[in-house]
């Protein structure tokens, strides 16, 4: 539809589509229930999950017919049980004045309680919520829709998207309930403000850990602080508030390893400006790639070195890859690496860059999306020799390279890239020095004087 918009200087025209509404009337065993008020898409997942989250029903078992009529916007539903007419229904504050009955909170000493022994990461954290924002699309194209997601540290297992907030969570609930997918322990991140329904909700799948890119609301905090769920708000820019139970994340690792990621140390140059081989400048009691090594052995569980002569690097503790392209630059290390590392993703470091950041490499590695590339953003722009790649880039890295091509930004113009933000990388790393490489001998010398310092 055609709008009108004022752009900071006068009126102007446009395009926007809203947002759809869709009321369903929903009767369960002859009963008139409610009215909800939600997205057009995927009805039977919202009238599921509300029946579920209400208490109504608690396997899938229990739902003996479901029905929703587009046409007519009306849900008929028999369940195991009796229906009363009896519920003392509460408004709340959800989009578009939402309702609920007031069904008394989940036990919390009962089987809804959330999971004592499980803990999450900031990366996990920050990776679940990145993953988000990039299934968003309705926002994206609209404006004016919520989206909530459940993962488990490593991937997201489920999306919803509604024009209300608190539908999102039914949606959830009721894909998980139809598909028995176990929520119990698991992460829940929302781009909306966490209600005391929303919490409630949450408790009854079993939720450990509530998340948003706003704030919660007072009661909200009391009940996730009685139901033993953590609470975290404004989650955004590297940073968040915890308002429950901040024992469940840990900011540290305990020296586990990086999964599912081979670490590349990227060995290939010819080192001309330096005038001798860089990567085995005296560096730390050794030599400066043993540094590199070392760094990443305690990372990654698998660390290659790519490119250059085998015999140069023979003191190494690991595998050596030859450059398949050769003559091409890094691109050519980075191909050679992804051919041949036993894991589906890389991050790959130049020999001459060996003050790596922990918390920022963690991060970098957390990032969940189906991205080619995760490049860290600093002062100079993309820092493509700091970064993960994928081996879905790898066909259209060995055409590239097929054509003589050894641009590393010009590659990344034809892949997916996700950047990590440069605010975000200067609060884990505020000087950039994870991006300091020694090029030239005067670059070698204030490096070296900075460590000392």
């Amino acid at each position: 539809m055609t709008v009108v918009t004022f752009d900071g200087h006068g009126w102007a025209t446009g395009d926007h589509r809203p947002v759809g509404e869709f009321p369903i009337s929903l009767t369960v065993n002859g009963v008139a229930l409610a009215t909800l008020i939600g997205s057009p898409h995927d009805p039977v997942f919202l009238v599921a999950g509300f029946l579920r989250t209400q208490g109504l029903v608690a396997t899938a078992d229990d739902l003996l017919s479901l029905a929703v009529c587009p046409d007519s916007g009306s849900a008929n539903v028999h369940i195991r049980g009796e229906v009363s007419g009896g519920f003392r229904t509460v408004l709340t504050s959800g989009c578009g004045g939402g309702i609920s009955f007031h069904l008394g909170l989940p036990d919390r000493h009962g089987e809804h309680r959330s999971p004592a022994n499980v803990s999450f990461s900031p990366e996990q954290l920050f990776a679940l919520m990145d993953g988000l924002a990039q299934r968003a699309e309705r926002y994206s194209r609209h404006g004016g829709i919520h989206s909530a997601a459940v993962g488990d540290g490593r991937a997201i297992l489920l999306f919803a998207e509604d024009l209300g907030r608190h539908n999102t969570i039914d949606r959830i609930a009721g894909e998980a309930l139809l598909t028995g997918t176990d929520l119990s322990g698991k992460m829940l991140v929302t781009s909306g403000r966490v209600s005391s329904e929303m919490a409630g909700k949450a408790a009854m799948l079993g939720i450990s850990l509530i998340a948003s890119r706003t704030s919660p609301t007072d009661m909200a905090v009391r009940m996730c602080e009685e139901l033993g769920i953590t609470l975290a708000g404004y989650v955004r820019g590297g940073r968040f508030n915890v308002y429950a139970h901040p024992e469940r994340i840990t900011l540290h690792e305990n020296g586990r390893k990086i999964p599912g990621v081979t670490a590349v140390i990227l060995a290939g140059g010819a080192s001309r400006r330096m005038g001798s081989d860089k990567a085995l400048l005296p560096w730390q009691g050794g030599r400066l790639i043993e540094a590199v090594h070392r760094g990443l052995a305690n990372l990654f569980e698998e660390v290659i070195v790519a490119g250059g002569d085998r015999e140069r690097f023979a003191f190494l503790p690991c595998a050596h890859v030859p450059d398949l392209r050769p003559g091409l630059g890094p691109l050519s290390g980075i191909h050679a690496a992804l051919s041949q590392s036993r894991h589906p993703r890389i991050f790959v470091v130049g020999c001459d860059m060996p003050t790596i950041r922990e918390t920022l490499v963690r991060r970098l590695a957390s990032v969940a999306c189906e991205a080619d590339a995760v490049v860290p953003e600093s002062d100079r722009g993309l820092e493509p020799l700091h970064a993960l790649y994928g081996k879905g880039a790898l066909a259209e890295l060995e055409s590239f390279l097929g054509r003589g091509d050894g641009r590393i930004v010009s590659f990344l113009d034809r892949v997916k890239v996700y950047c990590v933000a440069r605010d975000e990388v200067a609060r884990l790393d505020p000087a950039f020095r994870s991006f300091r490489n020694v090029n030239t001998p005067e670059e070698y010398a204030r490096l070296a004087e900075e460590e000392k310092g």
